[in-house]
């Protein structure tokens, strides 16, 4: 009795709560959380290939690499497909709501189709270049810089394409913050769907081993990079205005 007493003497002390009412704010949190939380996995695993392992695997003698990396890998990158693949899924829910809502403040609900189309086609392109940049080369096409320099120019065009195709006076910050951070996460997550097959197919040869280290290695480096962005952008989505032609 003591703590309802103490209650009703300091109303101040009770908590408030007061939930958004509708079926679409609820979803849209519920999209956010599962977004972060599987995001939190992928990215987590990026980093830690990236800055982790990929160190401890250079002082490895090459012999014990090939015995390591095809019991360490397949585990390890199911954890990285799959977080990828439902934070890609759940971003692009989150992202057609976005869609929808722009294209009913445009007056035009077929704007959807046509700025979901739009983005699509960019960053598919955008991919098969990405892609031809990370594979195993020799000479100046290995050289750091070139890659570098490739995967910059890439990005910042097929950026540049989705926010100007889906720009436009009813579209808001974050359906266009979203079109490049989506944009580049859709891309990474394409990026290592090569390595389902070499995964599953068992332990590889020598050689064959070394190269899928090696490609790997470009692989992950690619998209550590690309998580910058995408992760500035989409944080920029809700918290960074700065895209949208018309305040919200």
């Amino acid at each position: 009795m003591l703590p309802h007493s103490l209650l009703l003497a300091f109303p101040q002390w009770q908590p408030h709560f007061s939930f958004p009412a509708g079926a679409q704010v609820n979803e849209m949190i519920a999209l956010r959380w599962l977004h972060i939380i599987f995001g939190i996995i992928w990215i987590g695993l990026l980093y830690f290939f990236n800055l982790v392992l990929t160190p401890a695997m250079k002082q490895c003698d090459p012999q014990l690499r090939i015995r390591i990396y095809p019991e360490l890998m397949p585990g390890a990158m199911n954890w990285f497909r799959w977080s990828a693949l439902v934070t890609v899924l759940v971003g692009l829910r989150y992202y057609a709501i976005h869609l929808s809502a722009d294209a009913r403040n445009a007056g035009n609900p077929s704007l959807v189709g046509k700025w979901f189309g739009w983005w699509f086609l960019v960053w598919m392109v955008a991919y098969v270049c990405l892609y031809a940049l990370q594979l195993p080369a020799t000479g100046i096409l290995d050289r750091a810089w070139v890659r570098s320099l490739g995967v910059a120019i890439v990005v910042i065009a097929a950026s540049w394409l989705a926010l100007a195709l889906n720009g436009g006076p009813a579209v808001s910050n974050p359906h266009l913050a979203i079109s490049v951070g989506g944009g580049l996460g859709l891309t990474m997550k394409r990026l290592i769907a090569w390595s389902r097959a070499s995964a599953e197919e068992g332990t590889p040869m020598p050689a064959e081993a070394e190269r899928l280290m090696r490609w790997n290695y470009l692989t992950a480096r690619t998209s550590f990079w690309l998580s910058f962005p995408m992760l500035f952008f989409m944080a920029a989505a809700s918290h960074y205005p700065f895209l949208s032609a018309v305040p919200h």
